[in-house]
């Protein structure tokens, strides 16, 4: 993976259908994100020549105008095109954060590790009740689900309760099992990964974009994850009533959208977050959103993402047929 500058958007292409956007990497990255300089200086004016003569070159080629690159409103990005492991965009890619509920991906694959049956029940306990701030979760104490409605809950609708009772039940229980969590980062190469707890409430499950791409290709793998994680509602029975619940990523509910794994995450510490791997312009991308603000940010930068990426496509097309 290449290496990644902090606190700006870079942009990668080595893709052959994204080949045309390359040659404004440099200049458009440094435009679009940096903050204007208070001096002039040899070194600015030399930056600006540059950027006005890659501009100018652009404009001649037979493609037309090039896509910008998208203006992304999160902190932290990485976009990593899976045919080949390019990086297509990237912002912070190597800037650990907390990660919020993005944690129940790792909960779902410690579970699944150690081949637990998905069909055993388990009841929900006062002690999966969670007391930082944030804490949500419309499960009762006393229910009884099975291990896979609990993970269900847990990774298409965020359930906190659910996800707690998943690592409670653990062979050992919790404190077995967040040194499980750690010993899969570790496994999967999750350098500046670290775990304190199973539903992401705690502000000590830190990650880095980086470390997060490597967590979302092993969630992928696993089709009992990619099934519930993109499933658009699900209903448990708790007590005498029935709950009904929804995924809390709305993209899974657009018809143009392919989504194969994904996951949101908030707390206060962590802003709004999305990680997802996704079929676009027929190829498999792993996107990294965090930190976002708003309810609807971090989805309206992964439709940005996508459109630049068909915009790219599209003009990468016209150049190659000399239209």
């Amino acid at each position: 993976m290449h290496s990644i500058g902090r606190g700006r958007i870079s942009l990668w292409l080595s893709v052959p259908v994204l080949l045309l956007a390359h040659a404004l990497c440099a200049a458009s990255t440094t435009a679009t994100t940096s903050k204007p300089a208070t001096t002039k200086t040899a070194t600015s004016k030399t930056a600006a020549s540059k950027t006005k003569t890659t501009h100018a070159t652009a404009a001649r080629s037979k493609a037309g105008a090039v896509p910008r690159l998208p203006a992304i409103r999160s902190n932290s990005i990485l976009v990593i095109d899976g045919r080949d492991s390019s990086v297509l965009l990237s912002k912070n890619a190597d800037v650990p954060a907390p990660i919020a509920s993005i944690t129940k991906l790792m909960t779902a694959l410690v579970v699944l590790d150690a081949k637990l049956p998905l069909d055993e029940p388990i009841k929900v306990t006062k002690d999966d009740r969670a007391t930082e701030k944030g804490d949500a979760s419309r499960l009762p104490i006393g229910t009884t689900l099975t291990r896979g409605d609990l993970m269900h809950l847990a990774l298409m609708s965020s359930e906190n309760r659910a996800a707690h009772a998943l690592g409670r039940s653990y062979p050992g229980g919790i404190e077995a099992f967040i040194p499980a969590m750690n010993a899969k980062a570790r496994a999967l190469g999750m350098k500046h990964a670290h775990f304190a707890d199973p539903t992401g409430l705690s502000d000590n499950n830190v990650a880095s974009p980086e470390d997060l791409i490597k967590l979302v290709n092993a969630a992928a793998r696993d089709p009992v994850i990619r099934a519930y994680s993109t499933d658009r509602e699900h209903e448990i029975v708790a007590g005498r009533s029935k709950l009904g619940y929804r995924n809390t990523n709305s993209l899974v509910n657009k018809a143009d959208w392919d989504i194969l794994v994904q996951k949101t995450g908030y707390t206060n510490a962590a802003g709004r977050c999305l990680v997802m791997k996704a079929m676009i312009q027929d190829r498999p991308v792993t996107m990294v959103l965090l930190n976002s603000f708003g309810k609807l940010t971090r989805v309206a930068d992964a439709s940005r993402v996508r459109k630049w990426m068909e915009a790219a496509e599209s003009n990468s097309t016209l150049a190659s047929s000399g239209s």
